[in-house]
């Protein structure tokens, strides 16, 4: 049940806001005047105020409720306040609502409209708190894994992150190979790392090879080595990686770019341990753990006979797949604070401008537009033209239509005199409608 403090000195308004609310299953403690208001609100939870703007006699000013406005503001910044007042001016009104309240009800206030407002705001303060609780424990989450993991300073806010992160970590404690799946830029590597640093062979070399940054022709050879001669400028003989990984993790990117030759080759090494140099009939064994990663949609490769199917499930025991940075709004800003550390900061715009940004380049994306913008942003800090975006401007949603004076009121209207209802109905908050209800000089 929801509870409401009244902070008024006449006795007889706070029982028939107590009577009104009771109706509805909402509970209501009452206190005389600011000093006990503010003490009351020490002791127990309270999901809203409603509080008078007078209390000495005689006196209608409004500065006594201003000064304990400003009161519960600054030692509860979240909780929502509606000013009672038999004395209303609309400018006080105004310049209250721009400081944070969230409503301005004249007496003798209507049953119906307070009743609207009160449930409006109890409806925004629970799905506030419910937020903060959702946050709350995914900040929980993250800095647990922290503490229990080595994560290699990765950047993450987002919940989708955040469960590849803790699946790496959980399945790094196997030796069973890992294919780490996602577009590119998306931060595939990163899982490579926490994979290897929480796995039983961490204190073991991390090696990792590019299979789409190598010619076909050389790839065997870099994984597995060559005998002097064993191809034309192989003047003398060369380890391979597998070799250089022996006792720790091989990290095999692009793996789709392997040719067949090479995936027969790595196939036998999965599941033997053993494996020859180009040129050499001698066999060589190594304990490696394998983590692979791709961009490729390796099933249709294999449909497509390019890809050998024994050897995608060989791979495949595990799979972490890494989502776009599209799909993973909570990190952007997060990631670009760490792209820009130690520079220019962000201003709310270029904030705004970097989260409405699809990144089709993924993580890798962001870090070349911060650091670009680090470097050519001539004001103290990174405005939305420095970014550059492609698509900045036309992913900007379309200025709201300013109302005309009757929307407003025939919004007001059918709202039943309810700020917070008349100012959802036409798309804007309610500071901005009490803003242009002055202008029209429109009365509360």
């Amino acid at each position: 049940m929801s509870t409401i403090l009244v902070i008024d000195d006449n006795p007889a308004v706070a029982t028939a806001l107590e009577v009104l609310f009771s109706l509805h299953d909402i509970a209501t403690v009452h206190a005389t005047g600011p000093a006990e208001g503010l003490a009351l609100l020490e002791r127990e939870p309270v999901d809203l105020v409603i509080q008078d703007m007078n209390f000495t006699a005689d006196t209608t000013s409004g500065d006594e409720g201003r000064e304990l406005f400003a009161a519960i503001r600054d030692r509860h910044p979240d909780l929502p306040v509606i000013l009672l007042t038999a004395w209303t001016h609309l400018e006080s009104a105004v310049e209250l609502i721009k400081a944070g309240a969230a409503d301005y009800v004249a007496k003798p206030w209507q049953d119906a409209k307070l009743l609207a407002t009160v449930n409006n705001l109890l409806e925004l303060s629970e799905a506030r708190r419910e937020l903060d609780q959702r946050r709350d424990g995914e900040r929980r989450r993250r800095e647990d894994l922290s503490r229990r993991y080595d994560l290699r300073g990765a950047v993450f806010a987002d919940p989708a992150s955040e469960r590849v992160v803790a699946l790496a970590c959980q399945v790094a404690r196997s030796e069973l190979p890992v294919l780490i799946t996602g577009p590119n830029g998306s931060g595939k590597e990163k899982i490579a790392e926490i994979v290897q640093a929480n796995s039983p062979v961490r204190d073991g070399p991390f090696v990792t090879v590019n299979c789409g940054a190598l010619p076909a022709d050389l790839i065997e050879a870099e994984l597995f080595g060559a005998e002097a001669g064993a191809y034309t400028g192989a003047n003398k003989a060369r380890e391979g990686k597998f070799e250089a990984a022996d006792g720790g993790t091989l990290f095999l990117d692009e793996i789709g770019n392997l040719p067949p030759a090479g995936q027969m080759k790595l196939l036998r090494v999965l599941e033997t341990g053993r494996f020859a140099r180009l040129g050499s009939n001698r066999e060589r064994q190594v304990r490696v753990r394998v983590v692979s990663a791709t961009n490729a949609d390796l099933p249709a490769m294999i449909r497509e006979g390019t890809f050998r199917e024994d050897l995608y499930y060989r791979l495949n025991t595990i799979e972490l797949a890494m989502p776009p940075l599209a799909e993973r709004p909570g990190d952007v800003l997060p990631l670009a604070e760490r792209f820009g550390e130690g520079g220019k900061p962000l201003s709310p715009a270029a904030a705004a401008a970097l989260q409405r940004h699809s990144w089709p380049g993924n993580v890798r994306e962001l870090r070349n537009v911060i650091q670009r913008a680090q470097l050519l942003a001539t004001g103290a800090r990174i405005e939305p033209e420095d970014l550059a975006l492609p698509r900045a401007q036309a992913s900007r949603p379309a200025p709201a239509r300013e109302p005309e004076r009757e929307q407003i009121e025939a919004a007001l209207q059918r709202a039943g005199g309810v700020i917070a209802q008349a100012a959802a109905e036409l798309g804007m908050s309610r500071q901005a409608l009490y803003r242009r209800m002055e202008r029209h000089g429109l009365k509360s």
